[in-house]
């Protein structure tokens, strides 16, 4: 069975749906949840699904004190699900083509530093957006530039409110990301 480490900052929505999609299949299961906030929901979340959480500061990831512990569960795959810090350059380059994120844009629109959450769907209702969506990328040292594996359009009204966009984009989120995951496993070889 294939090992997933997912790392997160919030709420944690999108790793409990990774979770539970992979609590019901063979082929791959959530080992453990990284985040970088004390006060994340996400760990709470974890806890309730008896997935080991690990704890760190900004510091401890600028230096590289994150790699060994992730070594540690032998992750097959990284998974990052709101995790909003820039993820660091010496496990990019331990875990090539193993780090993936979620973006909920069409990237390359919308993309970089700042660009997340709400800051993302209220930009996109005022600059009138036609459609938006959902990408799933590989994750290099640049934000939101790594290789596209997957995208998910919906056409907008045009009356939406940022929070309705985000409504949208979260159920895209639950329907694809788990999928996206487990076929992107299935190809991994090791």
């Amino acid at each position: 069975m294939k090992k997933i480490v997912i790392f997160a900052s919030g709420s944690g929505t999108n790793a409990e749906n990774i979770i539970k999609y992979f609590a019901e299949t063979k082929n791959g299961t959530v080992v453990a949840v990284f985040t970088n906030r004390p006060d994340a929901k996400v760990i709470e979340r974890a806890q309730n699904h008896q997935v080991p959480v690990v704890v760190f500061s900004k510091f401890d990831l600028i230096e590289s004190k994150i790699l060994q512990k992730l070594n540690a569960f032998r992750p097959d795959l990284i998974v990052l699900a709101g995790f909003l810090l820039k993820f660091p350059q010496d496990i990019i380059e331990a875990y090539p083509d193993k780090i993936i994120n979620i973006h909920p844009a069409l990237l390359p629109k919308y993309g970089g530093k700042g660009m997340y959450g709400m800051n993302i769907h209220r930009t996109i209702v005022e600059n009138k957006e036609k459609e938006t969506g959902i990408t799933i990328h590989f994750v290099n040292e640049n934000y939101d530039e790594g290789n596209i594996l997957f995208q998910k359009i919906i056409i907008l009204a045009g009356n939406e409110t940022a929070e309705e966009v985000a409504n949208k984009i979260h159920e895209l989120e639950r329907e694809h990301f788990p999928q996206v995951i487990e076929r992107l496993l299935e190809k991994l070889t090791f």
